[in-house]
């Protein structure tokens, strides 16, 4: 039997937004706060056993998406999947993400992590003396190291914008970026503090002197929304087990359409072949197959697509309107605490960073007995917290009243 085309493997249950804990409009009977706005909850059993706030590391997935990857590993058992048809999973995963950020499926290509991507640009780039490269420091430390490696091997200048207040707005970035510049590369949403930048303001100035623009997008994408085509990106990736719900061993990689024949692929491998033989010489695939060159996670494709039509029931703009003003009114109150937040004022994200200025220890031992789980950082001497679909006002409420003790 075709188990790749059972419900079960790669279609979410209506039933999976609902509260199934008694609706929308539940409502908390002291403080009057609906319990759980986006009604899916319950699809989160960490909700029920601890305050979790650790999106930004690793974001839980909800029970149909888990159920959607023991499906297939229980098809492998008795009644394995045929390649097609894995295949044909990657195939409705490309399209699934293209339709979340506004692109074709064309130009959406799967790889293994987020940092796949920026190897897979940079080689094909082919970057040497002369070159210039620009990111800021709120970046992932997999860009420095890639970068410093490319400076020693091959003479390309890594420039560095310094962020002030946590924030590297794209003004800061226009004295660095010049007709030599090659890549702006970004992350779209800082893993450090959660900083939010302007896509299309950087767009902008990396297409005025002729670079193209990279963007590290795993801490923004299932959140936030957006369009690549209204912000100009050109190369986009993004691994799966934060924001969208899903596994380990898959991350979307998008290039945009008119830059399908400048970015190659870095590795060849017998999933990249459109046709022919090894008599009248093979071909491979011109669109974003051809990235996808050999054996999958493809486990966590069946989780990414039923994680995908998760979020699609759900609604990315619905999460983005719902975490973005609690992560807000979190950073307001640790202010009002007198905490040194490093998260900028009215930053649009999920994530808020701050200096506790305690001993580490202390606060770790803390947050272990109050079951509240986030990220210690910098030396555990930084908190940051990521605020997920199934977190509520009560989840922030109980952080503060936590954080007062620390």
């Amino acid at each position: 039997m075709d188990l790749s085309r059972r419900a079960f493997l790669g279609t979410v249950p209506a039933a999976a937004v609902a509260n199934r804990r008694g609706g929308l409009m539940d409502l908390d009977p002291q403080s009057g706060q609906v319990l759980d706005p986006l009604g899916v909850r319950a699809d989160f059993p960490v909700a029920d056993t601890e305050t979790y706030l650790n999106g930004a590391y690793i974001t839980p997935s909800p029970t149909p998406v888990v159920e959607a990857a023991s499906q297939f590993l229980a098809a492998k058992a008795r009644d394995p999947i045929s390649l097609g048809d894995m295949l044909g999973q990657v195939d409705r995963v490309r399209e699934g993400f293209a339709r979340l950020i506004g692109a074709k499926a064309r130009e959406v290509g799967t790889l293994f992590a987020t940092s796949d991507g920026e190897n897979v640009v940079t080689r094909a780039l082919e970057l040497g003396p002369g070159h210039n490269v620009v990111v800021d420091d709120l970046h992932y430390e997999t860009t420095y190291l890639l970068y410093e490696e490319l400076a020693r091997t091959r003479g390309v200048e890594l420039r560095i914008v310094e962020s002030v207040e946590g924030a590297a707005p794209a003004e800061r970035y226009e004295p660095l970026v010049d007709n030599n510049t090659r890549l702006v590369s970004v992350s779209w949403v800082s893993h450090q503090n959660g900083y939010r930048h302007d896509l299309e303001a950087l767009a902008t100035v990396a297409h005025d002197r002729g670079a193209y623009l990279y963007v590290d997008a795993i801490q923004g994408i299932g959140a936030l929304e957006l369009d690549v085509v209204s912000a100009g990106v050109d190369f986009l990736t993004a691994g799966t087990y934060k924001w969208l719900l899903g596994g380990f061993g898959v991350a979307p990689f998008y290039v945009r359409e008119e830059l399908l024949d400048l970015i190659g692929p870095d590795r060849f491998g017998s999933l990249h072949i459109d046709g022919g033989g090894p008599t009248s010489g093979f071909r491979i695939y011109d669109d974003g197959r051809k990235y996808g060159y050999a054996t999958m996670a493809f486990g966590a494709v069946y989780q990414l697509h039923a994680a995908l039509d998760y979020l699609g029931r759900v609604g990315v703009d619905r999460i983005e309107k719902h975490t973005v003003p609690l992560a807000q009114a979190l950073r307001a109150g640790l202010v009002d605490q007198g905490f040194r937040v490093w998260t900028p004022e009215n930053n649009a994200s999920s994530i808020v960073a701050f200096v506790h200025g305690r001993d580490p220890e202390g606060v770790a031992r803390v947050l272990e007995r109050e079951r509240i789980r986030v990220s210690l950082r910098e030396e555990r001497a930084h908190i940051r917290a990521g605020v997920a679909l199934f977190n509520t006002q009560a989840d922030v409420d109980r952080f503060l009243e936590v954080s007062k003790t620390l």
